[in-house]
């Protein structure tokens, strides 16, 4: 739950301070997919999750089931099939999820090249979110942080321009000779 921080003002010689307690081993992850669907508005369809205090030593973020759920919940919403463009993620090339993949007609997937975050456009919405919720906010406990969040993506849900400026695309025009 640390901040990011940013730029922020006070009067001369006054730093600003924030403090942060550094504790807690809670976890929040958040999957998100950005959907393009020609003459459709874009969509965002995101699923967040919220880990307690757990010394068991179990996974703490996504697992198979986490993005296999994402996954039919964004084929339902969408009502179409799912073309996908996987970053590297250990779980995206996750033996199970690539056979659930294989096993459904309904779900083309593609892997993105290593080190390619500009390809990505959730990449661009977490930098959104990044920068303008959580930008200079000490969260008070896990369940303020969640809320910001959901919050944050719910206001990019609704503005699809923001989720269209998170693509790019480039394309390689013939030079003249």
């Amino acid at each position: 739950m640390t901040p990011p921080t940013s730029r922020t003002w006070s009067r001369r010689g006054h730093t600003p301070v924030v403090r942060v307690r550094g504790d807690s081993q809670r976890r929040l992850s958040v999957a998100a997919l950005s959907c393009y669907k020609p003459g459709e508005r874009t969509r965002l369809v995101f699923r967040p999750k919220q880990n307690v205090d757990d010394k068991r030593g179990g996974r703490r973020s996504f697992t198979f089931a986490g993005y296999r759920d994402l996954l039919a919940a964004a084929h339902q919403q969408l009502g179409a099939p799912l073309v996908l463009f996987w970053d590297n993620l250990n779980v995206h090339l996750n033996a199970r999820l690539r056979a659930f993949i294989d096993t459904r007609d309904w779900i083309i997937s593609f892997q993105l090249p290593s080190y390619a975050p500009d390809l990505n456009p959730v990449e661009g919405v977490w930098s959104l979110v990044r920068r303008s919720a959580q930008c200079n906010t000490a969260f008070t406990d896990p369940d303020h942080l969640i809320r910001t969040l959901r919050r944050s993506l719910r206001e990019i849900q609704y503005r699809p321009e923001l989720i269209d400026a998170c693509l790019t695309i480039t394309t390689s025009r013939p030079q003249p000779q």
